[in-house]
């Protein structure tokens, strides 16, 4: 019974090859395109993903007032306003593992005739916690340094890249930031790209 209907199917197949070959193309393009849009949704899921995770599991940002000046506002931010009390009070709510009080910004990072402009960021300990950051290399500074304002640096594996020579160890070398000298005493494991598109 099947044989028959295979036989005629065949047939009919190799009669109409123009319409064949046009009703398999379509096929193909219809599949092909869904397989493509599939593969585009998981990537960028995935990519998204990889950001977020960069970024710290359960993070929340709190960020100081915005300012008006000139009658223009100012961003989030833009005025300090937290102090580190506030940060002390934040860490006492229930279910706030790590608590990491920052002050960004932008410097000029030299060592030897080398420079590089980046982003600098002065914050505690609990930062790499909060942020699930590795060391590649070296050590963390601790609750100590911050108290006496020891001049200790972390430094990303991009700084490392565009300052020091290939195969140079940074650990224990001293830079300059805006014509500070700071210690090298650590170097921050690759963290992919921030959702912002800064290299981490």
């Amino acid at each position: 019974m099947i044989g028959p209907m295979l036989s005629e199917a065949w047939v009919a197949l190799g009669a109409n090859k123009m319409r064949t070959f046009l009703t398999m193309l379509g096929m193909i393009i219809g599949v092909g395109a869904v397989i493509i849009m599939l593969a585009i949704g998981q990537g960028t899921q995935f990519v998204v993903n990889q950001s977020i995770a960069s970024m710290g599991s359960n993070l929340f940002i709190i960020l100081s007032g915005s300012t008006t000046s000139g009658g223009l506002r100012m961003g989030g931010g833009a005025t300090p306003t937290l102090t580190l009390a506030d940060a002390e009070a934040i860490g006492d709510v229930p279910g706030v593992a790590y608590v990491a009080p920052s002050a960004p910004g932008t410097a000029q990072i030299m060592y030897g005739s080398n420079n590089w402009s980046t982003q600098v960021l002065g914050t505690t300990p609990s930062f790499l916690n909060v942020r699930d950051w590795r060391l590649g290399s070296g050590y963390s500074f601790g609750d100590n340094d911050v108290r006496s304002a020891t001049r200790v640096a972390l430094i990303g594996l991009t700084v490392v890249k565009n300052l020091f020579n290939e195969g140079e160890n940074p650990v224990g070398k001293t830079i300059r930031i805006k014509q500070s000298p700071f210690v090298v005493i650590g170097v921050l494991g690759p963290k992919g790209q921030s959702l912002d598109g800064r290299d981490q």
